[in-house]
């Protein structure tokens, strides 16, 4: 179905209002479900694109209103705009399916809410970020600030786009910095319907602005020189060129959230009906396109086989129901987000046919559009790429371990270090397991998933630095000394 113009906007948000584009390239949007043309006319940011942006933001950041808000003024702005969202969900989360192929449900009761809840955290915050003071033992008064690092700017992955606006925007603007916020080329539609809640909620031109584009508009913004700080979600890949660009340019500050190989670890006393539901229903949601997915399962073997029966009646299930149209409300799992991604999966699991054997799954689900069978692999040989590399998409694969020590060094066996999951009734061997997991996430009896309180982020080639929580509102400030005698 193609949306008619005043179903969306498909121009760039700058200073407060949608503008055109400098260039006459434009994205055209499919549906993954029926590949139906959603839109053929979004509007793609170029470089003078990129430096408008950054001169309205370097404007309302040094000159602007927004320079002399108050914490309390910004507070108030982030909960107006929370109030608004939620009242919008309905819209924004159509328009964030339609070219995604995600579940309305799932992004109205999760995706919106999280987001919603991430600002008013972090709103909290807004008048509480406090300076500290040192005795003058040494003759030497010594005073730290907490300053916002000025423009920031964000690149997010088409996956859950709204909860990245939350995780990105929400902290920023708590700080007192304006932020630039590039929505993956898959989904910009979304994003484009919420740009203009920041002005209805009284943020003041300049200090929140989304622009579209693929590679070019995200090397733009990673290079730019009056951009201070950038926070990039996405592929390993995608993180070393950002990183690389920020050096090259002003050197400036980087946060990556990067993509993950998570492991399962089900020990022999594990509450079984929570492992194969967390193993099973909670790989699937989003079609296993989620960092956080633990798509590696080690189980130990004295009960491999039930536990893989198990799982593998889930996955069944789910395949069984496969196919209803995401934008009806009943509907819990769609197809993979686009036929690039959709050939990538398929190539997995060509490669898992030849290196491992295929429990369920394996093939396309009905004659269009581009859902894939959820598909279980079982004991993969070593150096297969369906163990070692991301899928992002739903494709497990189970191996058996003998002792705590032998799943502990496999789980470890990885560049990732993202997120990893334990199921067992030990509170001791949960503990003691989760200490020797080298992720940045570690959860125990049920599937991780990331809390607005708590860091966020990964170790190895899964990323550096933390989103959410305290540590993800500090990304945003510069600490300051001042020395009196």
């Amino acid at each position: 179905m193609v949306l008619s113009p005043d179903e969306y906007k498909s121009e760039l948000f700058i200073n407060n209002e949608f503008v055109s584009s400098k260039g006459s390239e434009r994205l055209t949007l499919t549906n993954p479900w029926d590949e139906s043309t959603v839109a053929t006319d979004v509007h793609v940011a170029n470089a003078a694109d990129v430096d408008s942006a950054v001169a309205a933001s370097v404007q309302a950041v040094k000159k602007g209103p927004w320079k002399k808000f108050t914490g309390a003024q910004r507070a108030a702005c982030m909960l107006k705009f929370a109030d608004l969202a939620e009242k919008n969900a309905e819209k924004l989360a159509r328009l964030e399916s339609l070219p995604t192929g995600r579940p309305v449900s799932m992004i109205t009761h999760f995706d919106i809410p999280n987001m919603v809840s991430v600002f008013r955290y972090y709103a909290g915050w807004a008048d509480k970020i406090a300076g500290k003071t040192f005795p003058e033992d040494n003759g030497v008064y010594k005073i730290v600030r907490y300053e916002p690092m000025g423009v920031c700017a964000g690149i997010a992955s088409w996956n859950a786009t709204f909860l990245y606006v939350g995780w990105k925007i929400a902290p920023a603007l708590a700080a007192g910095c304006s932020f630039i916020f590039k929505a993956s080329e898959k989904s910009p539609l979304g994003v484009l319907a919420l740009a203009p809640l920041f002005a209805e909620a009284g943020f003041p031109p300049g200090v929140v602005q989304f622009l579209t584009g693929a590679r070019v508009t995200g090397e733009a913004l990673a290079s730019h020189m009056d951009i201070a700080k950038i926070s990039f979600t996405g592929s390993v890949g995608g993180g070393r060129a950002v990183q690389q660009a920020a050096l090259k340019s002003n050197m400036k500050r980087v946060t990556l959230e990067l993509g993950g190989k998570s492991p399962a670890i089900v020990f022999n006393d594990a509450p079984l009906e929570a492992a194969v539901g967390g193993v099973g229903q909670g790989f699937l949601v989003n079609s296993g396109q989620i960092c956080v997915a633990a798509s590696r399962v080690l189980v130990q073997e004295d009960i491999a086989e039930k536990f893989q029966e198990a799982v593998k009646a889930q996955f069944e299930a789910v395949r069984d129901g496969l196919g209803q149209n995401p934008l009806e409300p009943t509907t819990t799992h769609g197809p993979v987000v686009d036929k690039s991604q959709y050939d990538r999966v398929m190539g997995y699991i060509d490669v898992g046919k030849d290196t491992a054997q295929l429990l369920t799954g394996g093939g396309r689900k009905g004659d269009k559009g581009f859902a894939i069978e959820p598909t279980i692999f079982v004991n993969p040989k070593p150096g297969s790429k369906i163990w070692s590399e991301e899928i992002f998409g739903p494709v497990l694969s189970i191996k058996t371990f003998k002792t705590e020590e032998e799943a502990i060094e496999i789980a470890n066996d990885t560049t990732y270090g993202l997120a990893s999951v334990i199921y067992t009734k030990s509170l001791n061997r949960g503990l003691r397991v989760s200490s020797a997991l080298e992720t940045g996430g570690v959860s125990i009896n049920f599937p991780f998933i990331p809390e607005t309180q708590t860091p966020f982020g990964g170790m190895k080639q899964s990323g550096s630095g933390r989103e959410l929580g305290e540590e993800g509102l500090k990304a945003y400030l510069e600490p300051k000394t001042i020395n009196i005698q």
